[in-house]
């Protein structure tokens, strides 16, 4: 047995329309396009949107907002409490543990939320932080070390 006998089986599956093949096909002749035309032609038909020589919608239709996609930064969110139970008993946490860790994938920019307590003193390297976030690092009696974000242009 072949894994192609397998399924769907041969009775299931729909035969591929064949056209131009003769008229005793059914699809010969004209192969189905019917009499002259746009359509019948090789290449024939409209493009994508095209309303006849009517004013599209993509054009009718006023333009609105603003975006910042090309420029966007997007960050890999960690939280403090997520923070602390893969670093628990180390002093300091540089940027590379925490792509070692798997918390955030390597090369992303990270940000560090304050969801969660911490409970001892540790430097933190990251991106960004929340307001939150630098507090309880802060009244912990840790410190934090943010990095540039780079883009790559």
């Amino acid at each position: 047995m072949e894994l192609h006998e397998l399924y769907p089986f041969a009775e299931e599956r729909k035969t591929r329309k064949r056209v131009g093949r003769g008229s005793g096909s059914g699809l010969g002749c004209t192969a189905g396009k019917g009499n002259k035309g746009q359509n019948a032609r090789s290449g024939g038909g409209v493009r994508p949107g095209f309303e006849g020589g009517q004013m599209p919608i993509q054009r009718r239709l006023p333009k609105h907002g603003f975006s910042n996609y090309l420029f966007k930064a997007e960050y890999s969110i960690i939280n403090l409490d997520r923070l602390s139970a893969a670093f628990e008993g180390v002093s300091e946490i540089s940027l590379q543990d925490i792509y070692d860790r798997g918390l955030a994938k390597k090369g992303s920019s990270v940000k560090i939320l304050g969801s969660g307590e911490i409970a001892k003193a540790v430097k933190v390297e990251a991106h960004s932080f929340s307001a939150s976030a630098k507090a309880k690092i802060e009244q912990a009696g840790g410190s934090i070390k943010s990095i540039e974000v780079v883009k790559a242009s």
